[in-house]
């Protein structure tokens, strides 16, 4: 048997086929992605099967666009040799909210209280949700499973996760919930498994597009730097982070409504905003224009601000772990946080840190550093699948 874990965007579709030994999740056999699902885009399916790659380009017309992308990923499920049956589907669901603490099966009632937390995160989780409804219709029978980015994050202490709010907004669900906890949750098993201060005082740095911070003690979210929604916190690739809520007010005062507004803050700030030119950290790492250098100069300076106040909520640091398309691929990012948080004991070796470019777990800390310093390329679909059986056979 074998669980299919897919991460469904607004224009685009990933996927990984992991087998089950005695119910237990082995190493991917497939992966892949499908994207150019936009309107008026050029679908395209790419994957990696028993070490070949593969791309396809995809005729789906202009109707039912995703839904015949499905169809297209059956059909390499079954013309593919030695593929194990699939047991079900995860998927990875953005907001859980305060009520999904923890994966769970999808049922219609579950899409119900999903889909009130649309507006919590516009940008991913309508697109989240349709991708369950379309697996549903293709993979009729099997079970879907969802698991939420919002879930590792359930040890909040009170006072991290409450806002200086009135009560009544509270129970409205006014509260932090932080994201990127499948991520956060792999990335926390492999420095278990791998460091001797896997347990203590470790700060997560989840740097992509989406970026935020996780400060976590014994292996549990104790502070991370998403809130409300997934733009508080760092500067991101197409979202601004902490703003001053008075600067929505004035801009409201200046015309600016809803849609507008989350325009803003969802697709034009952040390093694209700052630099007006992309919000491709290496493009912009290529560009001399003043804007792309202040922009990634801002982003850094504010994983350093941002990782003062985590560590303070911890009183120390044990260990620091970068993660994410940034975070794992950044040598120069890296240098440069190293040298801001040498305060706090920290010491890259620069060697290390070059080599640290594959995909590979790695230490990048000099011999003298009082803080261990990890690269862990992060995998939330195994993280998904395992959570899928652990529900499955429990």
């Amino acid at each position: 048997m074998s669980i299919l874990s897919v991460n469904a965007g607004s224009s685009s579709l990933k996927f990984s086929l992991y087998p089950l030994v005695q119910h237990q999740v082995t190493p991917q056999i497939l992966s892949g992605n499908i994207e150019g699902l936009e309107p008026g885009g050029s679908p395209e399916m790419c994957w990696s099967f028993q070490g070949q790659s593969q791309r396809r380009q995809l005729n789906l017309g202009t109707e039912q666009v995703f839904a015949k992308a499905l169809l297209s990923l059956r059909e390499l499920l079954v013309s593919l040799p030695n593929i194990p049956a699939m047991q079900a589907v995860v998927h990875r669901v953005v907001h859980g909210g305060a009520q999904y603490r923890a994966s769970v099966l999808i049922t219609d009632a579950v899409l119900a209280d999903l889909t009130q937390l649309i507006s919590l995160a516009p940008l991913h989780q309508p697109a989240n949700l349709e991708g369950i409804r379309a697996f549903s219709q293709a993979f009729a029978g099997l079970p879907q499973v969802a698991c939420f980015d919002t879930a590792f994050h359930a040890t909040l202490p009170e006072v991290d996760y409450r806002f200086a709010l009135p009560e009544a907004l509270y129970q409205q669900g006014l509260r932090r919930y932080g994201f990127h906890g499948l991520s956060y949750q792999y990335v926390m098993g492999v420095l278990q498994q791998s460091s001797s201060r896997g347990n203590d005082r470790v700060l997560m740095a989840h740097l992509g597009n989406g970026a935020s911070l996780c400060a976590a003690r014994a292996g549990q979210s104790c502070s991370t730097s998403m809130g409300f929604s997934a733009l508080d916190g760092l500067m991101m690739g197409t979202r601004p982070g902490s703003l001053d809520s008075g600067v929505l007010l004035y801009l409201m005062e200046q015309g600016w409504d809803h849609d507008r507004l989350q325009k803003l803050l969802y697709k034009q700030s952040g390093l694209l905003g700052m630099s007006g030119v992309s919000a491709d950290m290496r493009r912009l790492r290529a560009d001399t224009s003043p804007g792309a250098k202040l922009a990634v100069d801002i982003f850094a300076y504010r994983v350093a601000r941002e990782s003062g106040a985590l560590v303070a909520c911890m009183q120390g640091l044990d260990v620091l772990a970068f993660s994410g398309g940034i975070g794992e691929h950044d040598v120069a990012l890296r240098t440069e946080l190293g040298q801001r948080m040498a305060w706090l004991g920290v010491q890259i070796d620069p060697v290390r840190n070059a080599q640290a470019t594959a995909d590979q777990v790695m230490s990048i800390h000099a011999p003298d550093s009082r803080v261990e310093v990890w690269v862990v390329p992060t995998d939330e679909g195994v993280v998904a699948a395992r959570e899928a059986a652990r529900l499955l056979h429990p």
